[in-house]
């Protein structure tokens, strides 16, 4: 300040720039931050700006053109902070379009299980082989689905449509191995319970395991390829990797993981329209498993979706589908009545607590190649993305 009027012309223009920056900051600060205490480090420096200004004898004009002529030095961050919102805005209609979207493939994909007429219960051969042909239709075509979607509301996505449903290659082993492995250590209680009872040794397992002819007799048996490959397979391609991409831009990674499950559930309420037709119990206790079921999937749901975003992969969602289809809900109250009771209970609180302490580690989205596409669509990257 002592040697302020005593400057080269230099470091005149420099000081001029400097107080053009005190000017135009305040504007652009408000963008990023409101804390007082860098609001008022600003106005400190704003402040200096001005005396160095009044020594000089220039006005704010001479500021704002000596900021002009130093525009490639400073560039506005206002422009680019304005053009990166409008970038990030989602388009008009987006929420109506993907709620829709998904509506409508919810309702195709239940919808194409009742267009063959039988007068046979659902559990029948041929009735599983009439529906396994048009699930697998709708499931084909429910990419088109998805490039329907992002036509129509201009969503611009840098990952492939495969890419975007959790078809892809990066990361593939450690989503086949930790969602799996995650889902077994949750069931850490029925597991042991299984195998207490069970009456084949460890050794007598492996050997099952790895006969051809047990996999064989597996594959002849519509139930089992229904529970185990073509419903954990359809399900989680059009229920997860169809409708999450375009849930993520509208509501957000963590209302679209508990969003797209009610689509799920609501798709098993279908279920209480044969238990009537075939008088398979009291209306009462019909609906009272029809809710109860809707509860279960819708749970299931999140938590198959909650592996989807993190993974970015469809596999680990449809192996985990897979293992639960053939655990089935655990059977608490007989581990209640159990002889060893206080082992087999011991493990079922020792897997829920290992499975809470283990959930984000074991999904990081960097085992997957983070970010994963489907967390791309969202502006912000949270929690649940990184």
């Amino acid at each position: 300040r002592a040697h302020v009027n005593d400057v080269t012309p230099w470091r005149r223009r420099s000081l001029l720039s400097l107080a053009a920056a005190a000017f135009s900051a305040e504007q652009r600060f408000t963008l990023f931050s409101s804390h007082p205490d860098s609001l008022r480090s600003l106005n400190v420096f704003r402040g200096s700006s001005l005396f160095v200004l009044h020594r000089l004898g220039e006005g704010p004009a001479s500021a704002a053109l000596a900021m002009a002529e130093d525009e490639d030095l400073m560039p506005s961050l206002s422009s680019d902070q304005t053009r990166s919102s409008s970038e990030l805005a989602p388009p008009e209609g987006l929420c109506w379009g993907s709620v829709l979207s998904c509506l409508l493939l919810a309702c195709s994909y239940v919808g194409s299980l009742y267009i063959w007429k039988s007068d046979l219960p659902r559990d029948h051969p041929s009735v599983i082989k009439r529906r396994f042909t048009s699930v697998l239709v709708v499931s084909a075509l429910s990419p088109v689905f998805v490039w329907a979607w992002k036509e129509f509301t201009g969503i611009q996505t840098g990952p492939s449509l495969l890419a975007l449903m959790g078809i892809r290659f990066e990361g593939l082993v450690p989503a086949v191995i930790l969602p799996l492995l995650l889902t077994m250590v949750l069931f850490l209680g029925p597991l042991i319970q299984l195998a207490m009872d069970c009456p084949w040794g460890f050794i007598d397992g492996i050997k099952v395991a790895v006969d051809p002819r047990f996999w064989a007799l597996c594959a002849s048996d519509m139930r089992w390829l229904r529970n185990q490959v073509v419903a954990p397979l359809t399900e989680e391609l059009v229920f997860r990797a169809c409708m999450l991409p375009m849930l993520v831009p509208c509501a957000g990674p963590p209302t679209a993981i508990f969003t797209c499950p009610l689509f799920f559930g609501v798709a098993h309420f279908h279920h209480v329209i044969e238990l009537l037709r075939f008088r398979q119990g009291t209306i009462s206790g019909i609906f009272l498993s029809a809710v109860f079921q809707f509860s279960y999937t819708a749970v299931f749901g999140a938590y198959t979706a909650f592996i989807f975003l993190r993974t970015g992969h469809l596999v680990g969602p449809v192996l985990c589908h897979s293992f639960c289809n053939y655990m089935g809900f655990p059977a608490v109250s007989t581990a209640l009545e159990h002889p060893h009771r206080l082992t087999v209970l011991s493990f079922y609180v020792l897997g829920v607590l290992l499975f809470l302490i283990l959930l984000f580690p074991m999904t990081d989205p960097l085992f997957y190649g983070s970010p994963t596409p489907v967390c791309t669509l969202t502006s912000t990257l949270g929690s649940l993305c990184s």
